[in-house]
């Protein structure tokens, strides 16, 4: 029996992850290793995904440091394709800016601005069909803009006038566009992961040709919904790809809180789902990869995990300062570079652009967007309308309005 002087002691350590900076740091992303375009195996889209562990670890790319497209993953997109995309990030930006400013003015209530992250939806969109069901999170406006979705409509929702689609019953930015086949944004995050699986599921059921797309974010990930709809979507073979858009921060919580020492792309391996983490801000790789699982989800192969792998320049939304939790100027440090430059650069490297075309695309569309907000605002107005009127509230939901309801529209006189 050990006596007590040579008893040995333990004591549990409380592990607290840190953060690529804090306000007093300057940022460092010495830590990542940046792979080159030729080190991702590109594999056969029917692959079992236990063959494919090594890309949930890695980093798929397409630009490499010199503006050039190399190695596997090099997709098969013309220059007016190339254009087209570079031309609906522009507008994205463009409209995320001016709506910013109207917000700063009071012009509206709330805005979420995509800055740094507008290759993930307009790149991932345009590799996909237009029957394909979208269930998005809140910072893929891009979805809406390369399906065509009318800006002024969309600004219409955002100050909630005559005009808004959603009779002012959602937040601004949370778009919901049932022509396009765009699900209403949810406040409650990642109830969309499930709803796209279901969706999915029920799409197979039918025989149709249709797949689901759903988005969240690094910090949704701590949420039980998304490993519901893992199981699911494994155990049925879902035609859906379910994204993780890593952009570095939960608000004011950094990825390393919720990556569990580990890349989110890899949690889909004890699922048998393939994994993917991509370069965020790589449009031609985005574009690869999404095709790549569109097409293994349609020919019956079941589900795609993509990690998404970006930063969020801006704010978490027009309520947050993020200058009181990350280092100064931190977006300038990030080393994957921004997804507009790069493809831009990467035209002028190919001889397909020029920065004078640049500058007048960036000038035609500020203006296609100022005009755009004249028209939303000759609808109405956020500060004086006109709005939709307060009885709309009752409608849509019942076909046959309740008691209980009645009584409430006597009472407000409806």
């Amino acid at each position: 029996m050990m006596s007590s002087d040579n008893k040995k002691t333990y004591q549990s350590k409380l592990f607290i992850p840190t953060a690529s900076s804090r306000p007093e740091n300057k940022p460092d992303y010495s830590h990542l290793k940046i792979p080159s375009p030729l080190d991702s195996q590109r594999p056969d889209v029917l692959v079992d995904a236990e063959q494919v562990r090594d890309l949930a670890y890695g980093i798929v790319r397409v630009l490499d440091d010199d503006h050039q497209a190399k190695g596997p993953w090099q997709p098969d997109l013309s220059v007016a394709q190339l254009h087209t995309g570079l031309r609906h990030m522009m507008h994205v930006r463009a409209y995320d800016q001016r709506m910013f400013t109207m917000q700063r003015q009071g012009k509206l209530s709330f805005y979420m601005k995509c800055t740094g992250e507008e290759a993930v939806a307009v790149a991932q969109a345009m590799a996909l069909e237009d029957g394909d069901m979208l269930f998005p999170s809140y910072r893929q406006q891009g979805l809406l803009f390369v399906r065509k979705r009318p800006v002024v409509d969309m600004m219409c929702h955002c100050i909630s006038n005559a005009k808004d689609n959603i009779k002012g019953r959602q937040m601004p930015v949370f778009y919901s566009w049932k022509e396009g086949n765009f699900f209403s944004v949810s406040g409650n995050l990642a109830t969309q992961y499930s709803q796209a699986v279901g969706w999915a599921m029920a799409s197979a059921y039918k025989g149709e040709d249709h797949i689901a797309v759903s988005w969240v974010g690094d910090g949704t990930t701590a949420a039980a919904d998304v490993y519901h709809a893992l199981v699911f979507a494994s155990t049925y073979k879902a035609p859906v790809i379910l994204n993780v858009v890593n952009n570095q921060w939960a608000i004011s919580t950094p990825q390393s809180f919720a990556n569990t020492g580990t890349t989110f792309a890899a949690r889909s391996i004890g699922f048998s789902i393939p994994g993917i983490r991509v370069d965020g801000n790589d449009f031609l790789a985005v574009y690869a990869v999404t095709k790549w699982a569109a097409e293994r989800a349609r020919k019956g192969g079941g589900a795609t995990f993509i990690e998404l792998y970006t930063y969020r320049t801006e704010g978490h939304s027009t309520s947050d300062n993020p200058d009181s939790y990350r280092g100064k100027n931190e977006a300038a440090h990030w080393p994957l570079g921004d997804p507009i430059e790069r493809l831009k650069n990467h035209l002028i490297a190919i001889g397909q652009w020029s920065e004078a075309q640049h500058l007048d695309l960036e000038k035609e569309l500020k203006a296609d967007i100022l005009a755009a907000w004249k028209e939303a605002i000759s609808h109405g107005s956020f500060e004086d309308g006109p709005h939709w009127p307060v009885s709309s509230m009752f409608e849509d939901v019942f076909k046959d309005i309740p008691p209980h309801l009645q009584k409430q529209m006597h009472k407000i006189g409806v």
